[in-house]
């Protein structure tokens, strides 16, 4: 579809871009997709910055517990006096890091800023289809942020179920401390963040299907936008799941009904519930809780894809079957979300069924894995920060998924099943890949968010602190959970059968420590480059999508005159015959082209 037909919308564009605007509807109340992209980011890398300051936190405890240690007693208050860590605090700190990098790191920082920034940019819009559901769609998510935070200052402490939430401590008040208030708070949080992910991902939904410019055919969008579009659908289909699941669980806290409650002694005191199942829960949980796993990871996939080829120099292997392996990995989502659930009572054939769904969806998983091998395979690799975090999603993301497939069968699950072995699994295969797909967004575009250029030297640091503590924190916990170390518990010291593995947390946690200094290289970076880098070309990277046409300095509608058009694919790297080793959408096919694949 061509935007340029759309002479009125191309109209109220040019007459807002000439329109006074006042700081408000400039930096705050923001309806241009670039500035809401930064909103998206800097909440998130403020939100990430508590949930590691968490993650450090309870590392200091779990490597010398019992230990007083005055971080604790500053950051804490009453639930570390004398700075010694109340087990309570434990699990609360536990809850709302995993909360916090799931939902509003990895999941609105990473697809609530790139969706935003390179939906319209890289298909040839002017704006997203409504500014104002995206405006509303981050101040949803800004305000959900805000009640977690003030959740952690409620006077019986922040939520304290697990990042999962499972009842009966997230249904019953009276459960412990992390039971009450903040627990109530963490449900009004995560509603007003679904509200915040549905109106994003239609707005996302309906971009990417009503306004390409002319000649951008779906099979010539590049694969960031394909991640992007299929994210947007999986949030848009499971996420109501999750607000279902919560809103029972309120009902059950508030209004007395018993849809996950039955049979409940506490504290002496039968409860009258009956007939509800904590497992209908978790079956709610995680119909969302897998395709989000891909929510997570589709975006940093398609960055990655993104930024390999650029920096490769060479086209991306297999386009089609990189499209076809993010279509299949989206509906396998759906239907593998029992493998969470084999130690529940599972029958043993739906089991096998749940173990056949999960082991089938690691093919499209490796489809995309040796097609970013065969990709680098004798490219004119150019190593760049971006490059570098790319290769190392790669890295995490296989040695991550060859753990998931023994995650995968029933049989074998079973005997690590709430270990460190699951912990070290997720955040490898999910956690650290989409964290360095965010870091490589970040150093890729933005001379595209703030028309400036970072620095190359310090993101090189910042690449290799970062790799190597990450793989310190989580590489060691594998050996935690084939010795049997269950997960979440405050303190390992009432069991001596685990005496010899405290040395390997105290590895751990001088690991998470280091990794959490080195963020201290990319914030400087971050803050410096954005005010004081050198002003950014228009095509640093000497990239073929359409983002790298438009203006350095932002301009509202993004194309001062018309709006290119498309005619070629976005991987011609290295073309045999091109003057240069790209080839921009925009330039027209030639002659000899005009009969090859990629039309």
């Amino acid at each position: 579809m061509d935007n340029d037909v759309l002479t009125p919308e191309v109209a109220h564009h040019t007459e807002h871009h000439h329109h006074k605007e006042t700081f408000w509807t400039k930096y705050v109340f923001s309806m241009d997709h670039k500035m809401i992209a930064r909103q998206f980011l800097i909440t998130g890398i403020v939100m990430g910055t508590i949930g590691m300051l968490m993650s450090i936190l309870f590392r200091l405890q779990l490597a010398w517990p019992e230990q007083p240690f005055p971080i604790l007693k500053f950051f804490l208050g009453k639930w570390a006096s004398e700075g010694v860590m109340d087990p309570s605090m434990y699990l609360a700190l536990v809850t709302i890091h995993g909360t916090i990098m799931v939902f509003f790191v990895l999941t609105a920082g990473l697809s609530g800023t790139f969706s935003n920034l390179l939906i319209p940019l890289q298909i040839g819009a002017r704006d997203m289809a409504s500014g104002f559901l995206n405006m509303l769609s981050y101040w949803f998510f800004f305000a959900s942020s805000l009640v977690m935070v003030i959740s952690l200052f409620v006077p019986d402490g922040p939520a304290a179920a697990g990042w999962t939430v499972y009842p009966p401590l997230s249904a019953l008040p009276q459960a412990m401390p992390g039971s009450g208030t903040g627990m109530t708070l963490w449900l009004v949080s995560m509603t007003l963040f679904i509200v915040s992910s549905l109106l994003g991902g239609i707005n996302y939904i309906v971009t990417v299907l009503n306004m390409r410019t002319k000649g951008m055919s779906m099979t010539r969008l590049p694969l960031t936008i394909w991640a992007f579009f299929v994210t947007a659908i999986l949030g848009v289909l499971s996420f109501p799941v999750l607000l279902s699941a919560a809103l029972l669980l309120l009902f059950d806290r508030s209004l007395g009904t018993s849809f996950y409650l039955s049979d409940i002694m506490i504290q002496g005191e039968v409860l009258s519930n009956t007939g509800g199942s904590p497992i209908l829960y978790e079956h709610l949980f995680w119909f969302l809780g897998h395709p989000e796993v891909y929510i997570i990871l589709l975006p940093a996939l398609g960055i990655t894809s993104e930024v390999i080829s650029t920096m490769s120099r060479k086209p991306i292997f297999g386009y089609r079957a990189m499209v076809g392996s993010i279509l299949a990995i989206a509906f396998l989502s759906f239907i593998v979300w029992g493998h969470h659930m084999f130690v529940t009572g599972m029958n043993p054939f739906l089991g096998s069924v749940f173990t056949f769904t999960t082991l089938l969806i690691a093919i499209p998983s490796a489809v995309k894995a040796f097609n970013y091998l065969t990709t680098l395979w004798k490219g004119n690799l150019q190593f760049s920060p971006a490059m570098l975090f790319s290769i190392g999603l790669v890295s995490t993301f296989i040695t991550g998924g060859l753990t998931g497939i023994i995650l995968g069968n029933s049989a074998l699950d079973i005997n690590v099943h709430d270990t460190y072995f699951v912990v070290a699994h997720f955040h490898i295969v999910m956690g650290l890949s989409a964290i360095f797909g965010m870091f490589a967004g970040i150093y890729h575009w933005f001379p595209k968010l703030f028309t400036r250029m970072m620095n190359r030297k310090l993101g090189y640091w910042h690449f290799w602190l970062t790799f190597i503590s990450a793989y310190g924190v989580f590489f060691p916990m594998h050996f935690l959970g084939m010795s049997g170390l269950p997960r979440r518990y405050y303190t390992n010291t009432a069991f001596p059968m685990f005496d010899n593995l405290a040395d390997i947390n105290v590895v751990i946690s001088v690991f998470a420590i280091a990794g959490g200094i080195a963020q201290l290289i990319f914030f400087y970076n971050f803050i410096y480059s954005a005010f004081r880098g050198p002003k950014a070309p228009q095509n640093p990277w000497k990239s073929n999508t359409l983002e790298w046409t438009t203006p350095v300095e932002h301009i509202h509608g993004n194309w001062p005159g018309e709006i290119p058009t498309v005619h070629r694919w976005a991987y011609d790297y290295s073309k045999p015959g091109a003057p240069e080793d790209f080839v921009p959408q925009t330039v027209p096919l030639s002659d000899e082209e005009k009969n090859t694949f990629h039309n």
